[in-house]
């Protein structure tokens, strides 16, 4: 039965694989499209890039059409001149965010409509589901939490979220790899990918001083009260809630508490310090409700790896967030996002930001 026409993004990983796959099997006409958003390896003469190949091996042999798409101007505009500039600007960007936001989904969504198909995939670990109470499309967290990505998918809008099919969020690792190995695919065995794609060596200080313009310019490490501590070598070094690579000691352990680029300054204090019970947050998408009336009790993580936690939520603006935590969390950090949920279902996302 033709169930219509969907586009998926093909990284060449094993999650998109299979995606592709069960698509093919659920009756769909599947077409296969990667991005190339960076410099990468490539393979022979064909610049083509190891993950690219990959792709289209898979394609072939799910015989399935498969096309190999230039975003490296977009992705280089959108992304990591946003990451670089919140680095200098005392920040601790979410590149992955960014990308889904301004480049991967509408590079789909522009191929698709271009071959005049319906629907748009990917082999990320999450559902999408209309919520049980407004009827608004938003996304739903796998059934395998540790593997649920969900947080980085906040950004995307109702119309993009009415298209949006994802194969593989009732599945498990394991029996992912276990359909790919059945039905033969090269990548069953490939590992995850586990730093930003294009920082492999998850060197991230060494990449922005490769690829800007803008050098780190030394400054004082002070403490909450503003005495100087000592000199540190760029605020681009710092993330909040480190401890180690100050290159500085103090007798006792100290922590990045805060990062002032206004005034090029590095506050360290004591762990307690890292402890905050609000935040705020802009930029805020909303999924499962339109806007926040009055206050919303749900849940919510600050980075990818966090456990959700019991929080208060109310809406300041038409973009804006205020969270209040039920205890206190550690090392908030500006740049990164936090995300609200009821239960399951993802309520909005925004970027942190200190106020």
């Amino acid at each position: 039965m033709d169930k219509g026409k969907v586009v998926i993004g093909m990284s060449g990983g094993v999650d998109s694989s299979v995606s592709a796959y069960l698509l093919k099997k659920a009756g769909y006409e599947v077409i296969g499209v990667t991005m190339e958003t960076h410099d990468s390896e490539t393979i022979d003469d064909s610049n083509m890039s190891l993950a690219a190949r990959d792709a289209k091996n898979v394609a072939t042999l799910l015989c399935i059409s498969h096309y190999v798409v230039d975003f490296k101007k977009e992705f280089k505009d959108k992304v990591v001149d946003y990451f670089i500039g919140e680095y200098f600007d005392g920040k601790t960007p979410n590149p992955c965010v960014e990308c889904n936001r301004h480049v991967k989904w509408c590079s789909i969504i522009d191929r698709a409509d271009r071959m005049d198909a319906e629907f748009i995939a990917t082999g990320h670990y999450a559902k999408v589901e209309k919520h049980p109470v407004t009827g608004r499309y938003t996304f739903k967290m796998s059934d395998v939490k540790a593997k649920d990505q969900t947080y980085v998918l906040y950004s995307l809008t109702q119309e993009q979220l009415g298209r949006v099919l994802m194969p593989i969020g009732n599945y498990k690792k394991d029996e992912v790899r276990k359909i790919a190995e059945e039905i033969g695919l090269n990548v069953a065995d490939k590992p995850d990918s586990m730093e930003i794609c294009f920082i492999p060596d998850n060197d991230y200080t060494k990449y922005i001083m490769e690829n800007s313009d803008k050098k780190p310019v030394e400054g004082n490490f002070v403490d909450m009260q503003g005495n100087v501590l000592g000199k540190h070598k760029g605020i681009i070094y710092y993330t909040i809630g480190q401890r180690k690579g100050l290159g500085i000691t103090f007798g006792k352990p100290m922590f990045v508490c805060e990062i002032r680029a206004t005034t090029n300054e590095v506050v360290l204090s004591d762990n307690s310090d890292l402890f905050k019970m609000v935040v705020y947050a802009n930029n805020v998408n909303f999924m499962a409700y339109e806007s926040i009336d009055g206050e919303f009790r749900g849940e919510a993580k600050i980075r990818y790896s966090h456990q959700k936690s019991g929080c208060v939520v109310r809406q300041i603006s038409e973009t804006e967030i205020e969270c209040v935590f039920d205890e206190p969390q550690r090392a908030i950090t500006p740049g990164q996002s936090i995300v609200i949920y009821e239960g399951d279902y993802v309520v909005c996302g925004g970027t942190i930001v200190f106020r």
